[in-house]
């Protein structure tokens, strides 16, 4: 039996073996392959000549090539070869043409987009021109106060910023006393029942990854903030990026419903309004903006803060929204004409709010603090009544149960916290990994499945308080959470890019 070389399959004049892949070579070939690539050739794993053992063979003696037996032969191999590089040489000439061509045309485009974009700079500098000669007449006109039913436009289509405080009337204070006597009542007749249609523990956890999108928000700036799903079509998808943008993302057809664009700094908080077709987004920037899916654009600026707003959250009317700000304070804001109509902060505590969030019946919130407090308000009073100290870190996030009973929340202390409102006490600590990152927290619609988002995601069930799930599907650290209806899907944001959808 003879030997051949693994590289040139022929019979080696001097062989040896490798003893990183135990293959046979001739040494002058693997000597200098071992001198450009450093590693043997099957394998990839690094390789001297050191290493290299000789294989001690009796005058080998290499078979000739049939098409080496005569000299006809010979020239037939040596014009196949030439016919050969020819081909090769005709075929990188067709490329080079076709490169040429495809540069030219991007060279083409390239002008063109440069005499659009000089053209509209000039458009911009006479507007700004116009617009200067015409600020000494403004005073001469005489505005006129918008509907309430109708946001306030600016000139150019954007809406007017709005910032003075109007103060909690006592139509609206009845209003939200009659919306939470319709909520605890109708809690009351559901009871303790737990919805037929919900799915059940044993089927949650049997969960895999159904689906995942990447191409919602900008590759160039990565990172999805926060997630929202519509409660009356849990299809719409509402995601906030650090591409300064607002996503809403049909689930079904996967498809872009709508790109949102106007914050000047990431989006921080989403909130999907129940009943209209209206998104509502919190920012750095210090603005909360109200967005028409339908038509694309900000209908309505709420300008309640001077710092990073770091937490929203819409009333159970629908027509109210909470938000928490770096600048110690919360505000309470009417979504129909943009108007703050109160403002508070505790002056005793004079620390940063961190989130915030509405209890079910919404004449209560909870938010939290950087310095690891949660503190519960009374709407109607603007009163802090109740505070619950434990957290050793900022507070990150804070969700209530639909039973109105249980409140959780996590901090950066590793731990997620639940809270009993009636009796003002934690009963249950549930310490996570070192240095978990909680980011997110949010029971299901029946409150029977608590779901926590930070560096995985994980499943709780309630009462028990056992784990269900946990996912690590995402590159990076998990930002959102959410259940469907019923919990038949969950779904999930990350700094990774990506939207992911579970099911069974």
């Amino acid at each position: 039996m003879s030997l051949v070389c693994a590289i040139s399959n022929e019979v080696p004049e001097h062989p040896c073996v490798s003893p990183v892949s135990n293959q046979v070579f001739e040494r002058r070939l693997i000597e200098k392959y071992i001198a450009e690539n450093g590693a043997d050739p099957i394998n990839g794993q690094p390789l001297s000549e050191e290493q290299l053992i000789d294989i001690k063979v009796s005058h080998p003696i290499r078979p000739k090539a049939p098409s080496a037996t005569s000299i006809p032969a010979i020239l037939k191999s040596l014009q196949d070869e030439w016919d050969a590089v020819m081909l090769h040489s005709f075929t990188l000439r067709q490329q080079l043409q076709t490169t040429r061509q495809e540069l030219s045309h991007a060279l083409y485009q390239h002008d063109a987009a440069c005499r659009v974009i000089a053209r509209l700079t000039k458009e911009v500098t006479a507007a700004r021109e116009a617009l200067a000669t015409l600020k000494p007449q403004a005073g001469l006109v005489v505005p006129q106060a918008a509907p309430a039913s109708q946001p306030a436009v600016g000139a150019g289509g954007e809406p007017m910023e709005v910032s003075e405080q109007v103060g909690m009337t006592t139509e609206i204070i009845q209003k939200l006393q009659d919306k939470a006597t319709v909520l605890t009542t109708e809690r009351k007749k559901r009871g303790k029942t737990v919805p037929e249609e919900l799915v059940r523990s044993e089927d949650l956890g049997k969960y895999r990854q159904v689906a995942s999108h990447v191409g919602l928000h900008s590759a160039s700036i990565p990172g999805i903030l926060c997630l929202d799903l519509c409660p009356s079509d849990t299809n719409k998808v509402l995601t906030g990026g650090a591409d300064k943008n607002v996503v809403v993302f049909d689930r079904r057809d996967e498809q872009i419903v709508a790109t949102l664009k106007g914050h000047s700094k990431k989006v921080s908080s989403v909130i999907y309004h129940p009943s209209q077709d209206v998104v509502f987004s919190a920012s750095p920037d210090t603005t909360i903006r109200v967005w028409s899916v339908s038509a694309g654009n900000c209908v309505q600026v709420v300008r309640a803060h001077e710092a990073s707003v770091t937490g929203l959250s819409l009333h159970a009317t629908g027509d109210y929204l909470l938000s928490s700000s770096e600048d110690q304070y919360w505000a309470f804001s009417d979504i129909q004409t943009g108007r703050v109509l109160t403002k508070v902060t505790d002056e005793a505590a004079g620390c940063a709010l961190t989130c915030a969030q509405f209890h079910p019946d919404g004449l209560i919130f909870g938010t939290g603090t950087a310095d690891s407090q949660i503190k519960i308000w009374d709407l109607k009073e603007r009163t802090n009544v109740a505070n619950f100290p434990g957290h050793s870190g900022p507070v990150t996030a804070i969700a209530f149960s639909e039973n109105g009973y249980y409140l959780a929340t996590g901090a950066q202390d590793s731990s997620l916290k639940l809270w009993d409102l009636r009796k003002l006490k934690n009963f249950k600590t549930i310490a996570l990994d070192n240095n978990y990152e909680v980011k997110s927290l949010v029971f299901d619609q029946s409150g029977t499945y608590l779901a926590v988002g930070g560096s995985d995601i994980r499943v709780y069930i309630c009462k028990q308080w056992s784990e269900v799930l946990n996912f690590g599907d995402h590159s990076g650290l998990v930002t959102g959470v959410a259940f469907g209806e019923h919990a038949q899907f969950l779904s999930s944001t990350g700094m990774d890019r990506s939207l992911k959808f579970y099911s069974l």
